[in-house]
C-alpha cells in the first residue's frame, strides 16, 4: 500500500511520524506500508530470529532482531530479521542497546508474503548491501527457495532440502539448511 502526503516528506519528516502496524518504510521518497505478516511469515521469522541468536548471542558474536527499523542512505527500512555484529550494535553510555540503528544490518532477512513485490524487497536487500552489509537472504515460502545475495551483489538460488545456507563470516556459527527452515512450518 503506498501512502500519499499531501506534500513530498523529507527523511526526517517521516521518523518523526508515529509508527504504523504494520511498519511503513520510506523509499526514494515514498512512504510503503509492509503488509501484515500472517502465520507462515511470522513462524519463520520468530524461528530463523531464535535460531539465529542462540548461535551467536551467547558468545557475544551477533545478535538478531525481527521488524527493527534501520535508517541508512536515504532510507529507512524494516527487514523482517536484521542480524548485527555484536560490536556494531547501537549502545547507551551504559551499554544498554540504543532504540535508534542509524545503520545498515550486517545481514538482512526478509521472508517474501503472498502480496508482496518481490522487487521492493530486492530492491531493500540491494540497498543494504551498496552500504555496507555483508548478506541478504530472500526466503520464498510459496516456492520453497531461498535466494542468497552477497556483498558481491552474487546471487544464489538454494531449493534443495539439505542444501546448507551460506552465511556471512562472523555467522559461521550459523548452520542451517533450507529444509529445517521450511520444516518449521510444520511443526
Amino acid at each position: 500500500m503506498v501512502q500519499v502526503p499531501t506534500k513530498p516528506l523529507t527523511l526526517e519528516e517521516f521518523l518523526a511520524l508515529p509508527e504504523t502496524k504494520p511498519a511503513s518504510e520510506f523509499i526514494d521518497g515514498n512512504i510503503l506500508q509492509k503488509p501484515m505478516p500472517q502465520g507462515v511469515h511470522s513462524t519463520l521469522q520468530g524461528d530463523l530470529t531464535s535460531a539465529i541468536n542462540a548461535a551467536l548471542k551467547p558468545s557475544k558474536i551477533g545478535r538478531a532482531y525481527p521488524e527493527l527499523r534501520c535508517t541508512f542512505g536515504g532510507r529507512s527500512i524494516v527487514p523482517d530479521v536484521a542480524v548485527f555484529r555484536w560490536e556494531r550494535i547501537p549502545r547507551q553510555p551504559d551499554g544498554r542497546v540504543e532504540n535508534v540503528f542509524m545503520l545498515p544490518p550486517d545481514w538482512t532477512i526478509e521472508i517474501l508474503s503472498p502480496e508482496q513485490s518481490q522487487s521492493r524487497v530486492i530492491r531493500n536487500i540491494l540497498h543494504c548491501l551498496s552500504h555496507g552489509a555483508e548478506m541478504g537472504w530472500l526466503l520464498d515460502p510459496e516456492e520453497g527457495c531461498i535466494f542468497v545475495y552477497s556483498a558481491d551483489h552474487l546471487m544464489q538460488l538454494f531449493d534443495q532440502p539439505d542444501s546448507v545456507l551460506p552465511v556471512p563470516a562472523f555467522a559461521g556459527a550459523v548452520r542451517l539448511t533450507v529444509g529445517e527452515i521450511f520444516g518449521w512450518l510444520q511443526a
